[in-house]
């Protein structure tokens, strides 16, 4: 099994970006690769609470993924499992994988380091890579800081 880890500095208390990790109305607007929709998303973030979210890329498919919140911990730390519910690769269904958001204040930033750990194999850990580096520039924009700024992938 492998993992990837990606951090990225966001103008943003860790409070504020906290609840745009685990609000749907916040997610909304930032989960997937693209700048295709989000069609739903669902979250009830305490632990054993449930996640999920739909959403369409701009080549027309629609991914769908869930999992369970096994650590929240405001405004520091978020872990789930996940699990492609429709969508991603073949190599993918069934299997369970674990997301961690880490937030660290920086001043008036946060450091938000992402871990995806438990992927299946390199072809996983490149194609999850692809789609949050997309997701994380498109948190970035969210709150004002450019998709290269403090870019960093481990």
């Amino acid at each position: 099994m492998t993992s990837l880890t990606l951090v990225r500095r966001i103008k943003a208390r860790p409070s504020i970006l906290f609840e745009a990790l685990t609000r749907p109305e916040e997610l909304s607007t930032w989960w997937g690769p693209d700048a295709g929709p989000v069609l739903f998303a669902e979250a009830d973030a305490r632990v054993g609470g449930r996640f999920r979210v739909r959403f369409r890329m701009l080549d027309g498919s629609e991914h769908e993924c869930a999992g369970e919140y096994l650590e929240v911990v405001p405004p520091r730390r978020l872990a789930m499992s996940w699990e492609w519910v429709d969508g991603g690769g073949p190599h993918e269904t069934g299997r369970i994988s674990r997301l961690a958001f880490e937030l660290r204040p920086i001043g008036d930033e946060t450091e938000l380091t992402l871990t995806h750990g438990q992927l299946a194999d390199e072809t996983s850990r490149a194609a999850h890579e692809q789609g949050w580096a997309g997701s994380m520039d498109k948190l970035a924009r969210r709150f004002g800081t450019g998709p290269d700024a403090h870019r960093t992938a481990a």
